[in-house]
């Protein structure tokens, strides 16, 4: 028997002495405040709580070693403390997704009962152990500052309170309950009776499945089920685009990577359910994958997908005649530029729930990017009409895009549907970096030219992307590298061809940046190898090429709106001022265009006069969508925030796509701005009391886009794009001091969230540039481990410096533009000509190899 005391109260453990403290906590004790998010790995600090007086992994420690110590978690800080830390945290905007938050706010606690007032560099350092992939640490740092400063003067904090409106530094949604841990995401949540589902992944990428014996799995204890391929109702390939992606390999089938399901087992726990899996025995006929996208694309490659062409898709874009003006140019930069894989590195692993209705439908808890996709492709699944798929969000713990295709929902739901049982399912963080799609490779050989006077004449590019074993949004992603190879500037005649190509190894897909950064790292590269041969000004060139109202995109779209000349007038004088530094622009659309529709539906309800319900279809995952559709609302009727909730659930009936393209912002807020005029004409006349029970149902369509080749007498490729221009200082010794970045937001909806979501992608951005990798040798893994991706973390991330620009969009609402992705479309560009500058090695390859 070990005797503890938590929070306070004394406990006895009888059970497994080397089961995890966390373990114990969320599945015995039923605390949920420490998360889990790297499954054992201590690489994250999510799961960080005070042991004996100091703060400790609670994943690492064994309960073993805990006789009579005394373990505080969130819930057992005093609440004065609690409060003013997670108060400091909610004011100071270092409140994102917040699935690491409460990991934050208890190594505060413990930081500053130490020492009360620590200066930046001792907070950095303790901060070690901890990873936030959404706030680049600086918001998390400012908090920590703040608490310190309050607690010392016994200050009682109280979350900022504005009206709501547009423009105004109103806090996150919720992010108080999220700060303190009380907020639950989709792994935090149980129900009585719930079962237990883990999955069996296949050994190889590439094999034909000969045999798949279940028989012991079926005969352990505590295993309720265990389903194959042969159990799906429905339809076994789905997809957001093609329908290529296997929900489980049958045998006879042939794997197409290592994040492939062959079965399910679902059982009274996790752990049972997990013993099953690795009980169940598979016979394989092991193939040689095609690991290399440029062999897959030759005629007598093995077909990744039998019947179909290894090469998906391949986008073309000429105007012009580039090869003329190349030929004649008074200067020329060339390169083969080859960008990495990496991960995604959200903290919240994938998890869902699923629970049988009455009616032989499904109900499923989602922490998706679209939750109107999971129930599109679940339907097909089950054999079901949509209408009997309900899907609630969960907002999540991070996206980035990874979350984008559907990956533990249709497992989860088909076990539901088949033992009419709740089950969640709860992916490893090794199972999580198998299975889910990761930024694109993307191979590069570009030319670029100019003439005597500095002006760009002419571009040619020839890009490969390697999209992994399944479409995903592959051919989307490359289609972004043709439309942004021209990145900022104005180039009049271009020719470039992006082809999307299969292989074995794991499903490339959405991830911020969508293919946009990597073609800037190659552009601007070029850029500055031309300046330095003709001896142009880097600044001035840039300007004078920049992209401004009327001028076109690659693909040819006129614009208007435009905010990059104004972005490198932000920067100049620091660019100018600094020994060693690297500048780069960027364009990035919003939207997914090309011919497809961009929509958004949303419906306002009055339930009470304290309660206003906002319905609408997008994601939160720590963007800030929920504020962007209540702050619209403020602002167009003048109601208090404080009365409003936000929610997402496909009973609503609203039908939207993937919160994706960084879209969101504008067409919620014109869809709320929509069903706003018709409350505020009935406010003008009633009460809000009055108007208890009525529904205001708002929505904005943008179907004028048109798809690349057609024969149109105007493209319009995207309804709208956001600029930006980056500078990266690098200090004495070669390393990253500071970067500068200007983003033109076209109208700043909320200034603490605009610079929250810039210090964050800039972060992903620098990371990028110089330390994320997730490489694969024979279409396997090298390492899938957390620590081992690369993710800087608050000591290695440098300064970094937003300067908002507003140059009015005509499209987006109040003239707001995407933000979520442009923030670390120009870094590793940035990045890289500031090496360049420090050393004079020019480097075509990311992560940049530092000090070569």
């Amino acid at each position: 028997m070990i005797q503890f005391y938590l929070n306070d109260k004394k406990r006895q453990y009888t059970g497994n002495e080397d089961l995890s403290l966390l373990n114990y906590l969320r599945l015995e004790a039923g605390i949920t405040s420490a998360k889990d998010g790297c499954s054992g790995q201590a690489a994250c600090g999510a799961c960080t709580v005070e042991i004996n007086g100091k703060a400790k992994l609670a994943c690492v420690t064994k309960m073993k070693t805990l006789e009579n110590a005394k373990i505080f978690t969130l819930e057992g800080v005093p609440e004065n403390i609690r409060k003013t830390i997670g108060t400091a945290f909610v004011n100071a905007g270092a409140v994102q997704c917040g699935f690491c938050t409460p990991g934050f706010v208890m190594r505060t606690k413990v930081l500053l009962q130490n020492k009360p007032t620590p200066t930046l560099s001792e907070i950095q350092k303790v901060l070690k152990p901890h990873l936030c992939r959404c706030t680049g640490y600086k918001k998390i740092e400012d908090a920590i500052q703040l608490s310190a400063n309050a607690l010392e003067k016994k200050q009682e904090l109280q979350i900022n309170k504005t009206s709501g409106k547009i423009g105004q530094a109103q806090p996150k949604y919720e992010a108080y309950e999220t700060a303190i841990g009380k907020k639950k995401f989709v792994g935090d949540m149980f129900f009585d009776k719930m079962l237990f589902s883990a999955l069996k992944l296949t050994d190889h990428p590439r094999a034909r499945i000969k045999e798949i014996d279940i028989s012991a799995a079926q005969n352990l204890a505590g295993v309720v089920a265990v389903y194959t391929a042969k159990d799906i109702p429905g339809e076994q390939k789905i997809g957001l685009i093609f329908k290529d992606w296997s929900l489980m390999i049958g045998e006879g089938e042939i794997t197409h990577y290592i994040g492939d399901v062959l079965a399910g087992v679902i059982a009274e726990t996790e752990a049972i359910a997990r013993q099953a899996t690795r009980l169940i025995k598979v016979k394989y006929e092991i193939q040689s994958p095609v690991s290399n996208v440029f062999e897959a694309m030759r005629d007598d490659a093995p077909q990744v997908h039998v019947g179909r062409s290894n090469t998906l898709e391949t986008t073309r874009v000429h105007r012009g005649d580039a090869e003329k003006f190349l030929q004649k140019a008074a200067y020329t930069a060339e390169g083969n530029f080859e960008t990495q894989r990496i991960e995604h590195a959200f903290l919240e692993v994938e998890a869902a729930i699923a629970r049988p209705q009455k009616n032989g439908g499904i109900e499923l808890l989602s922490q998706s990017q679209g939750v109107y996709e999971d129930r599109r492709q679940i339907a097909l699944i089950l054999a079901l009409p949509e209408d009997m798929v309900r899907v609630t969000l969960v907002p999540n713990g991070g996206g980035f895009g990874g979350k984008e295709d559907l990956s533990v929902q249709g497992h989860v739901a088909l076990h539901a549907f088949l033992s009419g049982r709740d089950v969640k399912l709860n992916l490893t963080r090794d199972e999580s970096i198998r299975m889910h799609p990761k930024r694109h490779p993307i191979f590069m050989k570009m030319k670029l030219a100019a003439d005597e006077n500095g002006k760009l004449t002419a571009l040619h590019l020839r890009a490969v992307g390697d999209t992994g074993a399944y479409a995903s949004v592959g051919t989307k992603v490359l289609e972004r590298v043709a439309g942004h190879a021209t990145g900022g500037y104005y180039v009049p005649n271009i020719d470039l061809e992006a082809k999307t190509v299969y292989t074995n190894n794991i499903p490339s897909g959405a991830m911020r940046g969508f293919g946009a950064n990597q073609v800037a790292f190659a552009l601007e590269t070029c850029i500055d190898e031309i300046c330095e041969k003709a001896g142009f000004d880097r600044w001035e060139f840039r300007y004078k090429n920049a992209l401004e109202d009327g001028l076109k995109t690659a693909t040819g779209q006129v614009l208007q709106g435009v905010g990059i000349k104004a972005s490198l007038l932000a920067v100049k004088d620091a660019f100018r001022q600094a020994h060693y530094a690297g500048l780069a622009c960027a364009i990035k659309n919003s939207g997914v265009g090309n011919g497809m529709a961009d929509f958004s539906d949303v419906k306002i309800e009055i339930i009470s006069p304290e309660r206003v319900l906002i319905q609408h279809g997008w994601t939160e995952m720590g963007q800030g969508v929920h504020n962007m559709a209540l702050q619209t609302l403020c602002e167009e009727t003048g109601l208090s925030p404080e009365i409003m909730e936000v929610k997402v659930d496909t009973k609503a009936q609203i039908k939207t796509g993937m919160t994706t393209s960084s879209r969101a912002t504008a067409l919620v807020g014109n869809a709320v701005i929509d069903a706003a005029k018709k409350l505020v004409k009935d406010l003008k006349n009633s009460t809000l009391e009055q108007l208890v029970g009525k529904i205001y149902a708002g929505s904005y369509l943008c179907d004028w886009t048109t798809k690349p080749g057609a024969d149109v007498p105007e493209i319009i490729t995207h309804y709208s794009y956001g600029y930006a221009a980056q500078v990266c200082i690098l200090d004495e010794t070669g390393k990253p001091e500071k970067i500068i970045a200007a983003h033109d937001a076209g109208k700043i909806m909320n200034p603490m969230l605009f610079e929250g979501q810039i210090q964050g992608a800039v972060h992903m951005g620098l990371g990028y540039a110089i330390s994320e990798n997730l490489p694969m040798e024979n279409s396997q893994l090298k390492s899938s481990r957390l620590r081992d991706c690369g993710v800087l973390r608050a000591h290695q991330t440098p300064d970094i410096e937003v300067i908002g620009i507003e140059v009015k969009d005509p499209v987006g609402p109040y003239g707001a533009k995407g933000i979520g992705e442009i923030g670390l479309v120009p870094t590793a560009a940035a990045v890289a000509n500031a090496f360049y500058q420090f050393d004079k090695i020019r480097r075509y390859k990311l992560p940049l190899e530092v000090g070569s």
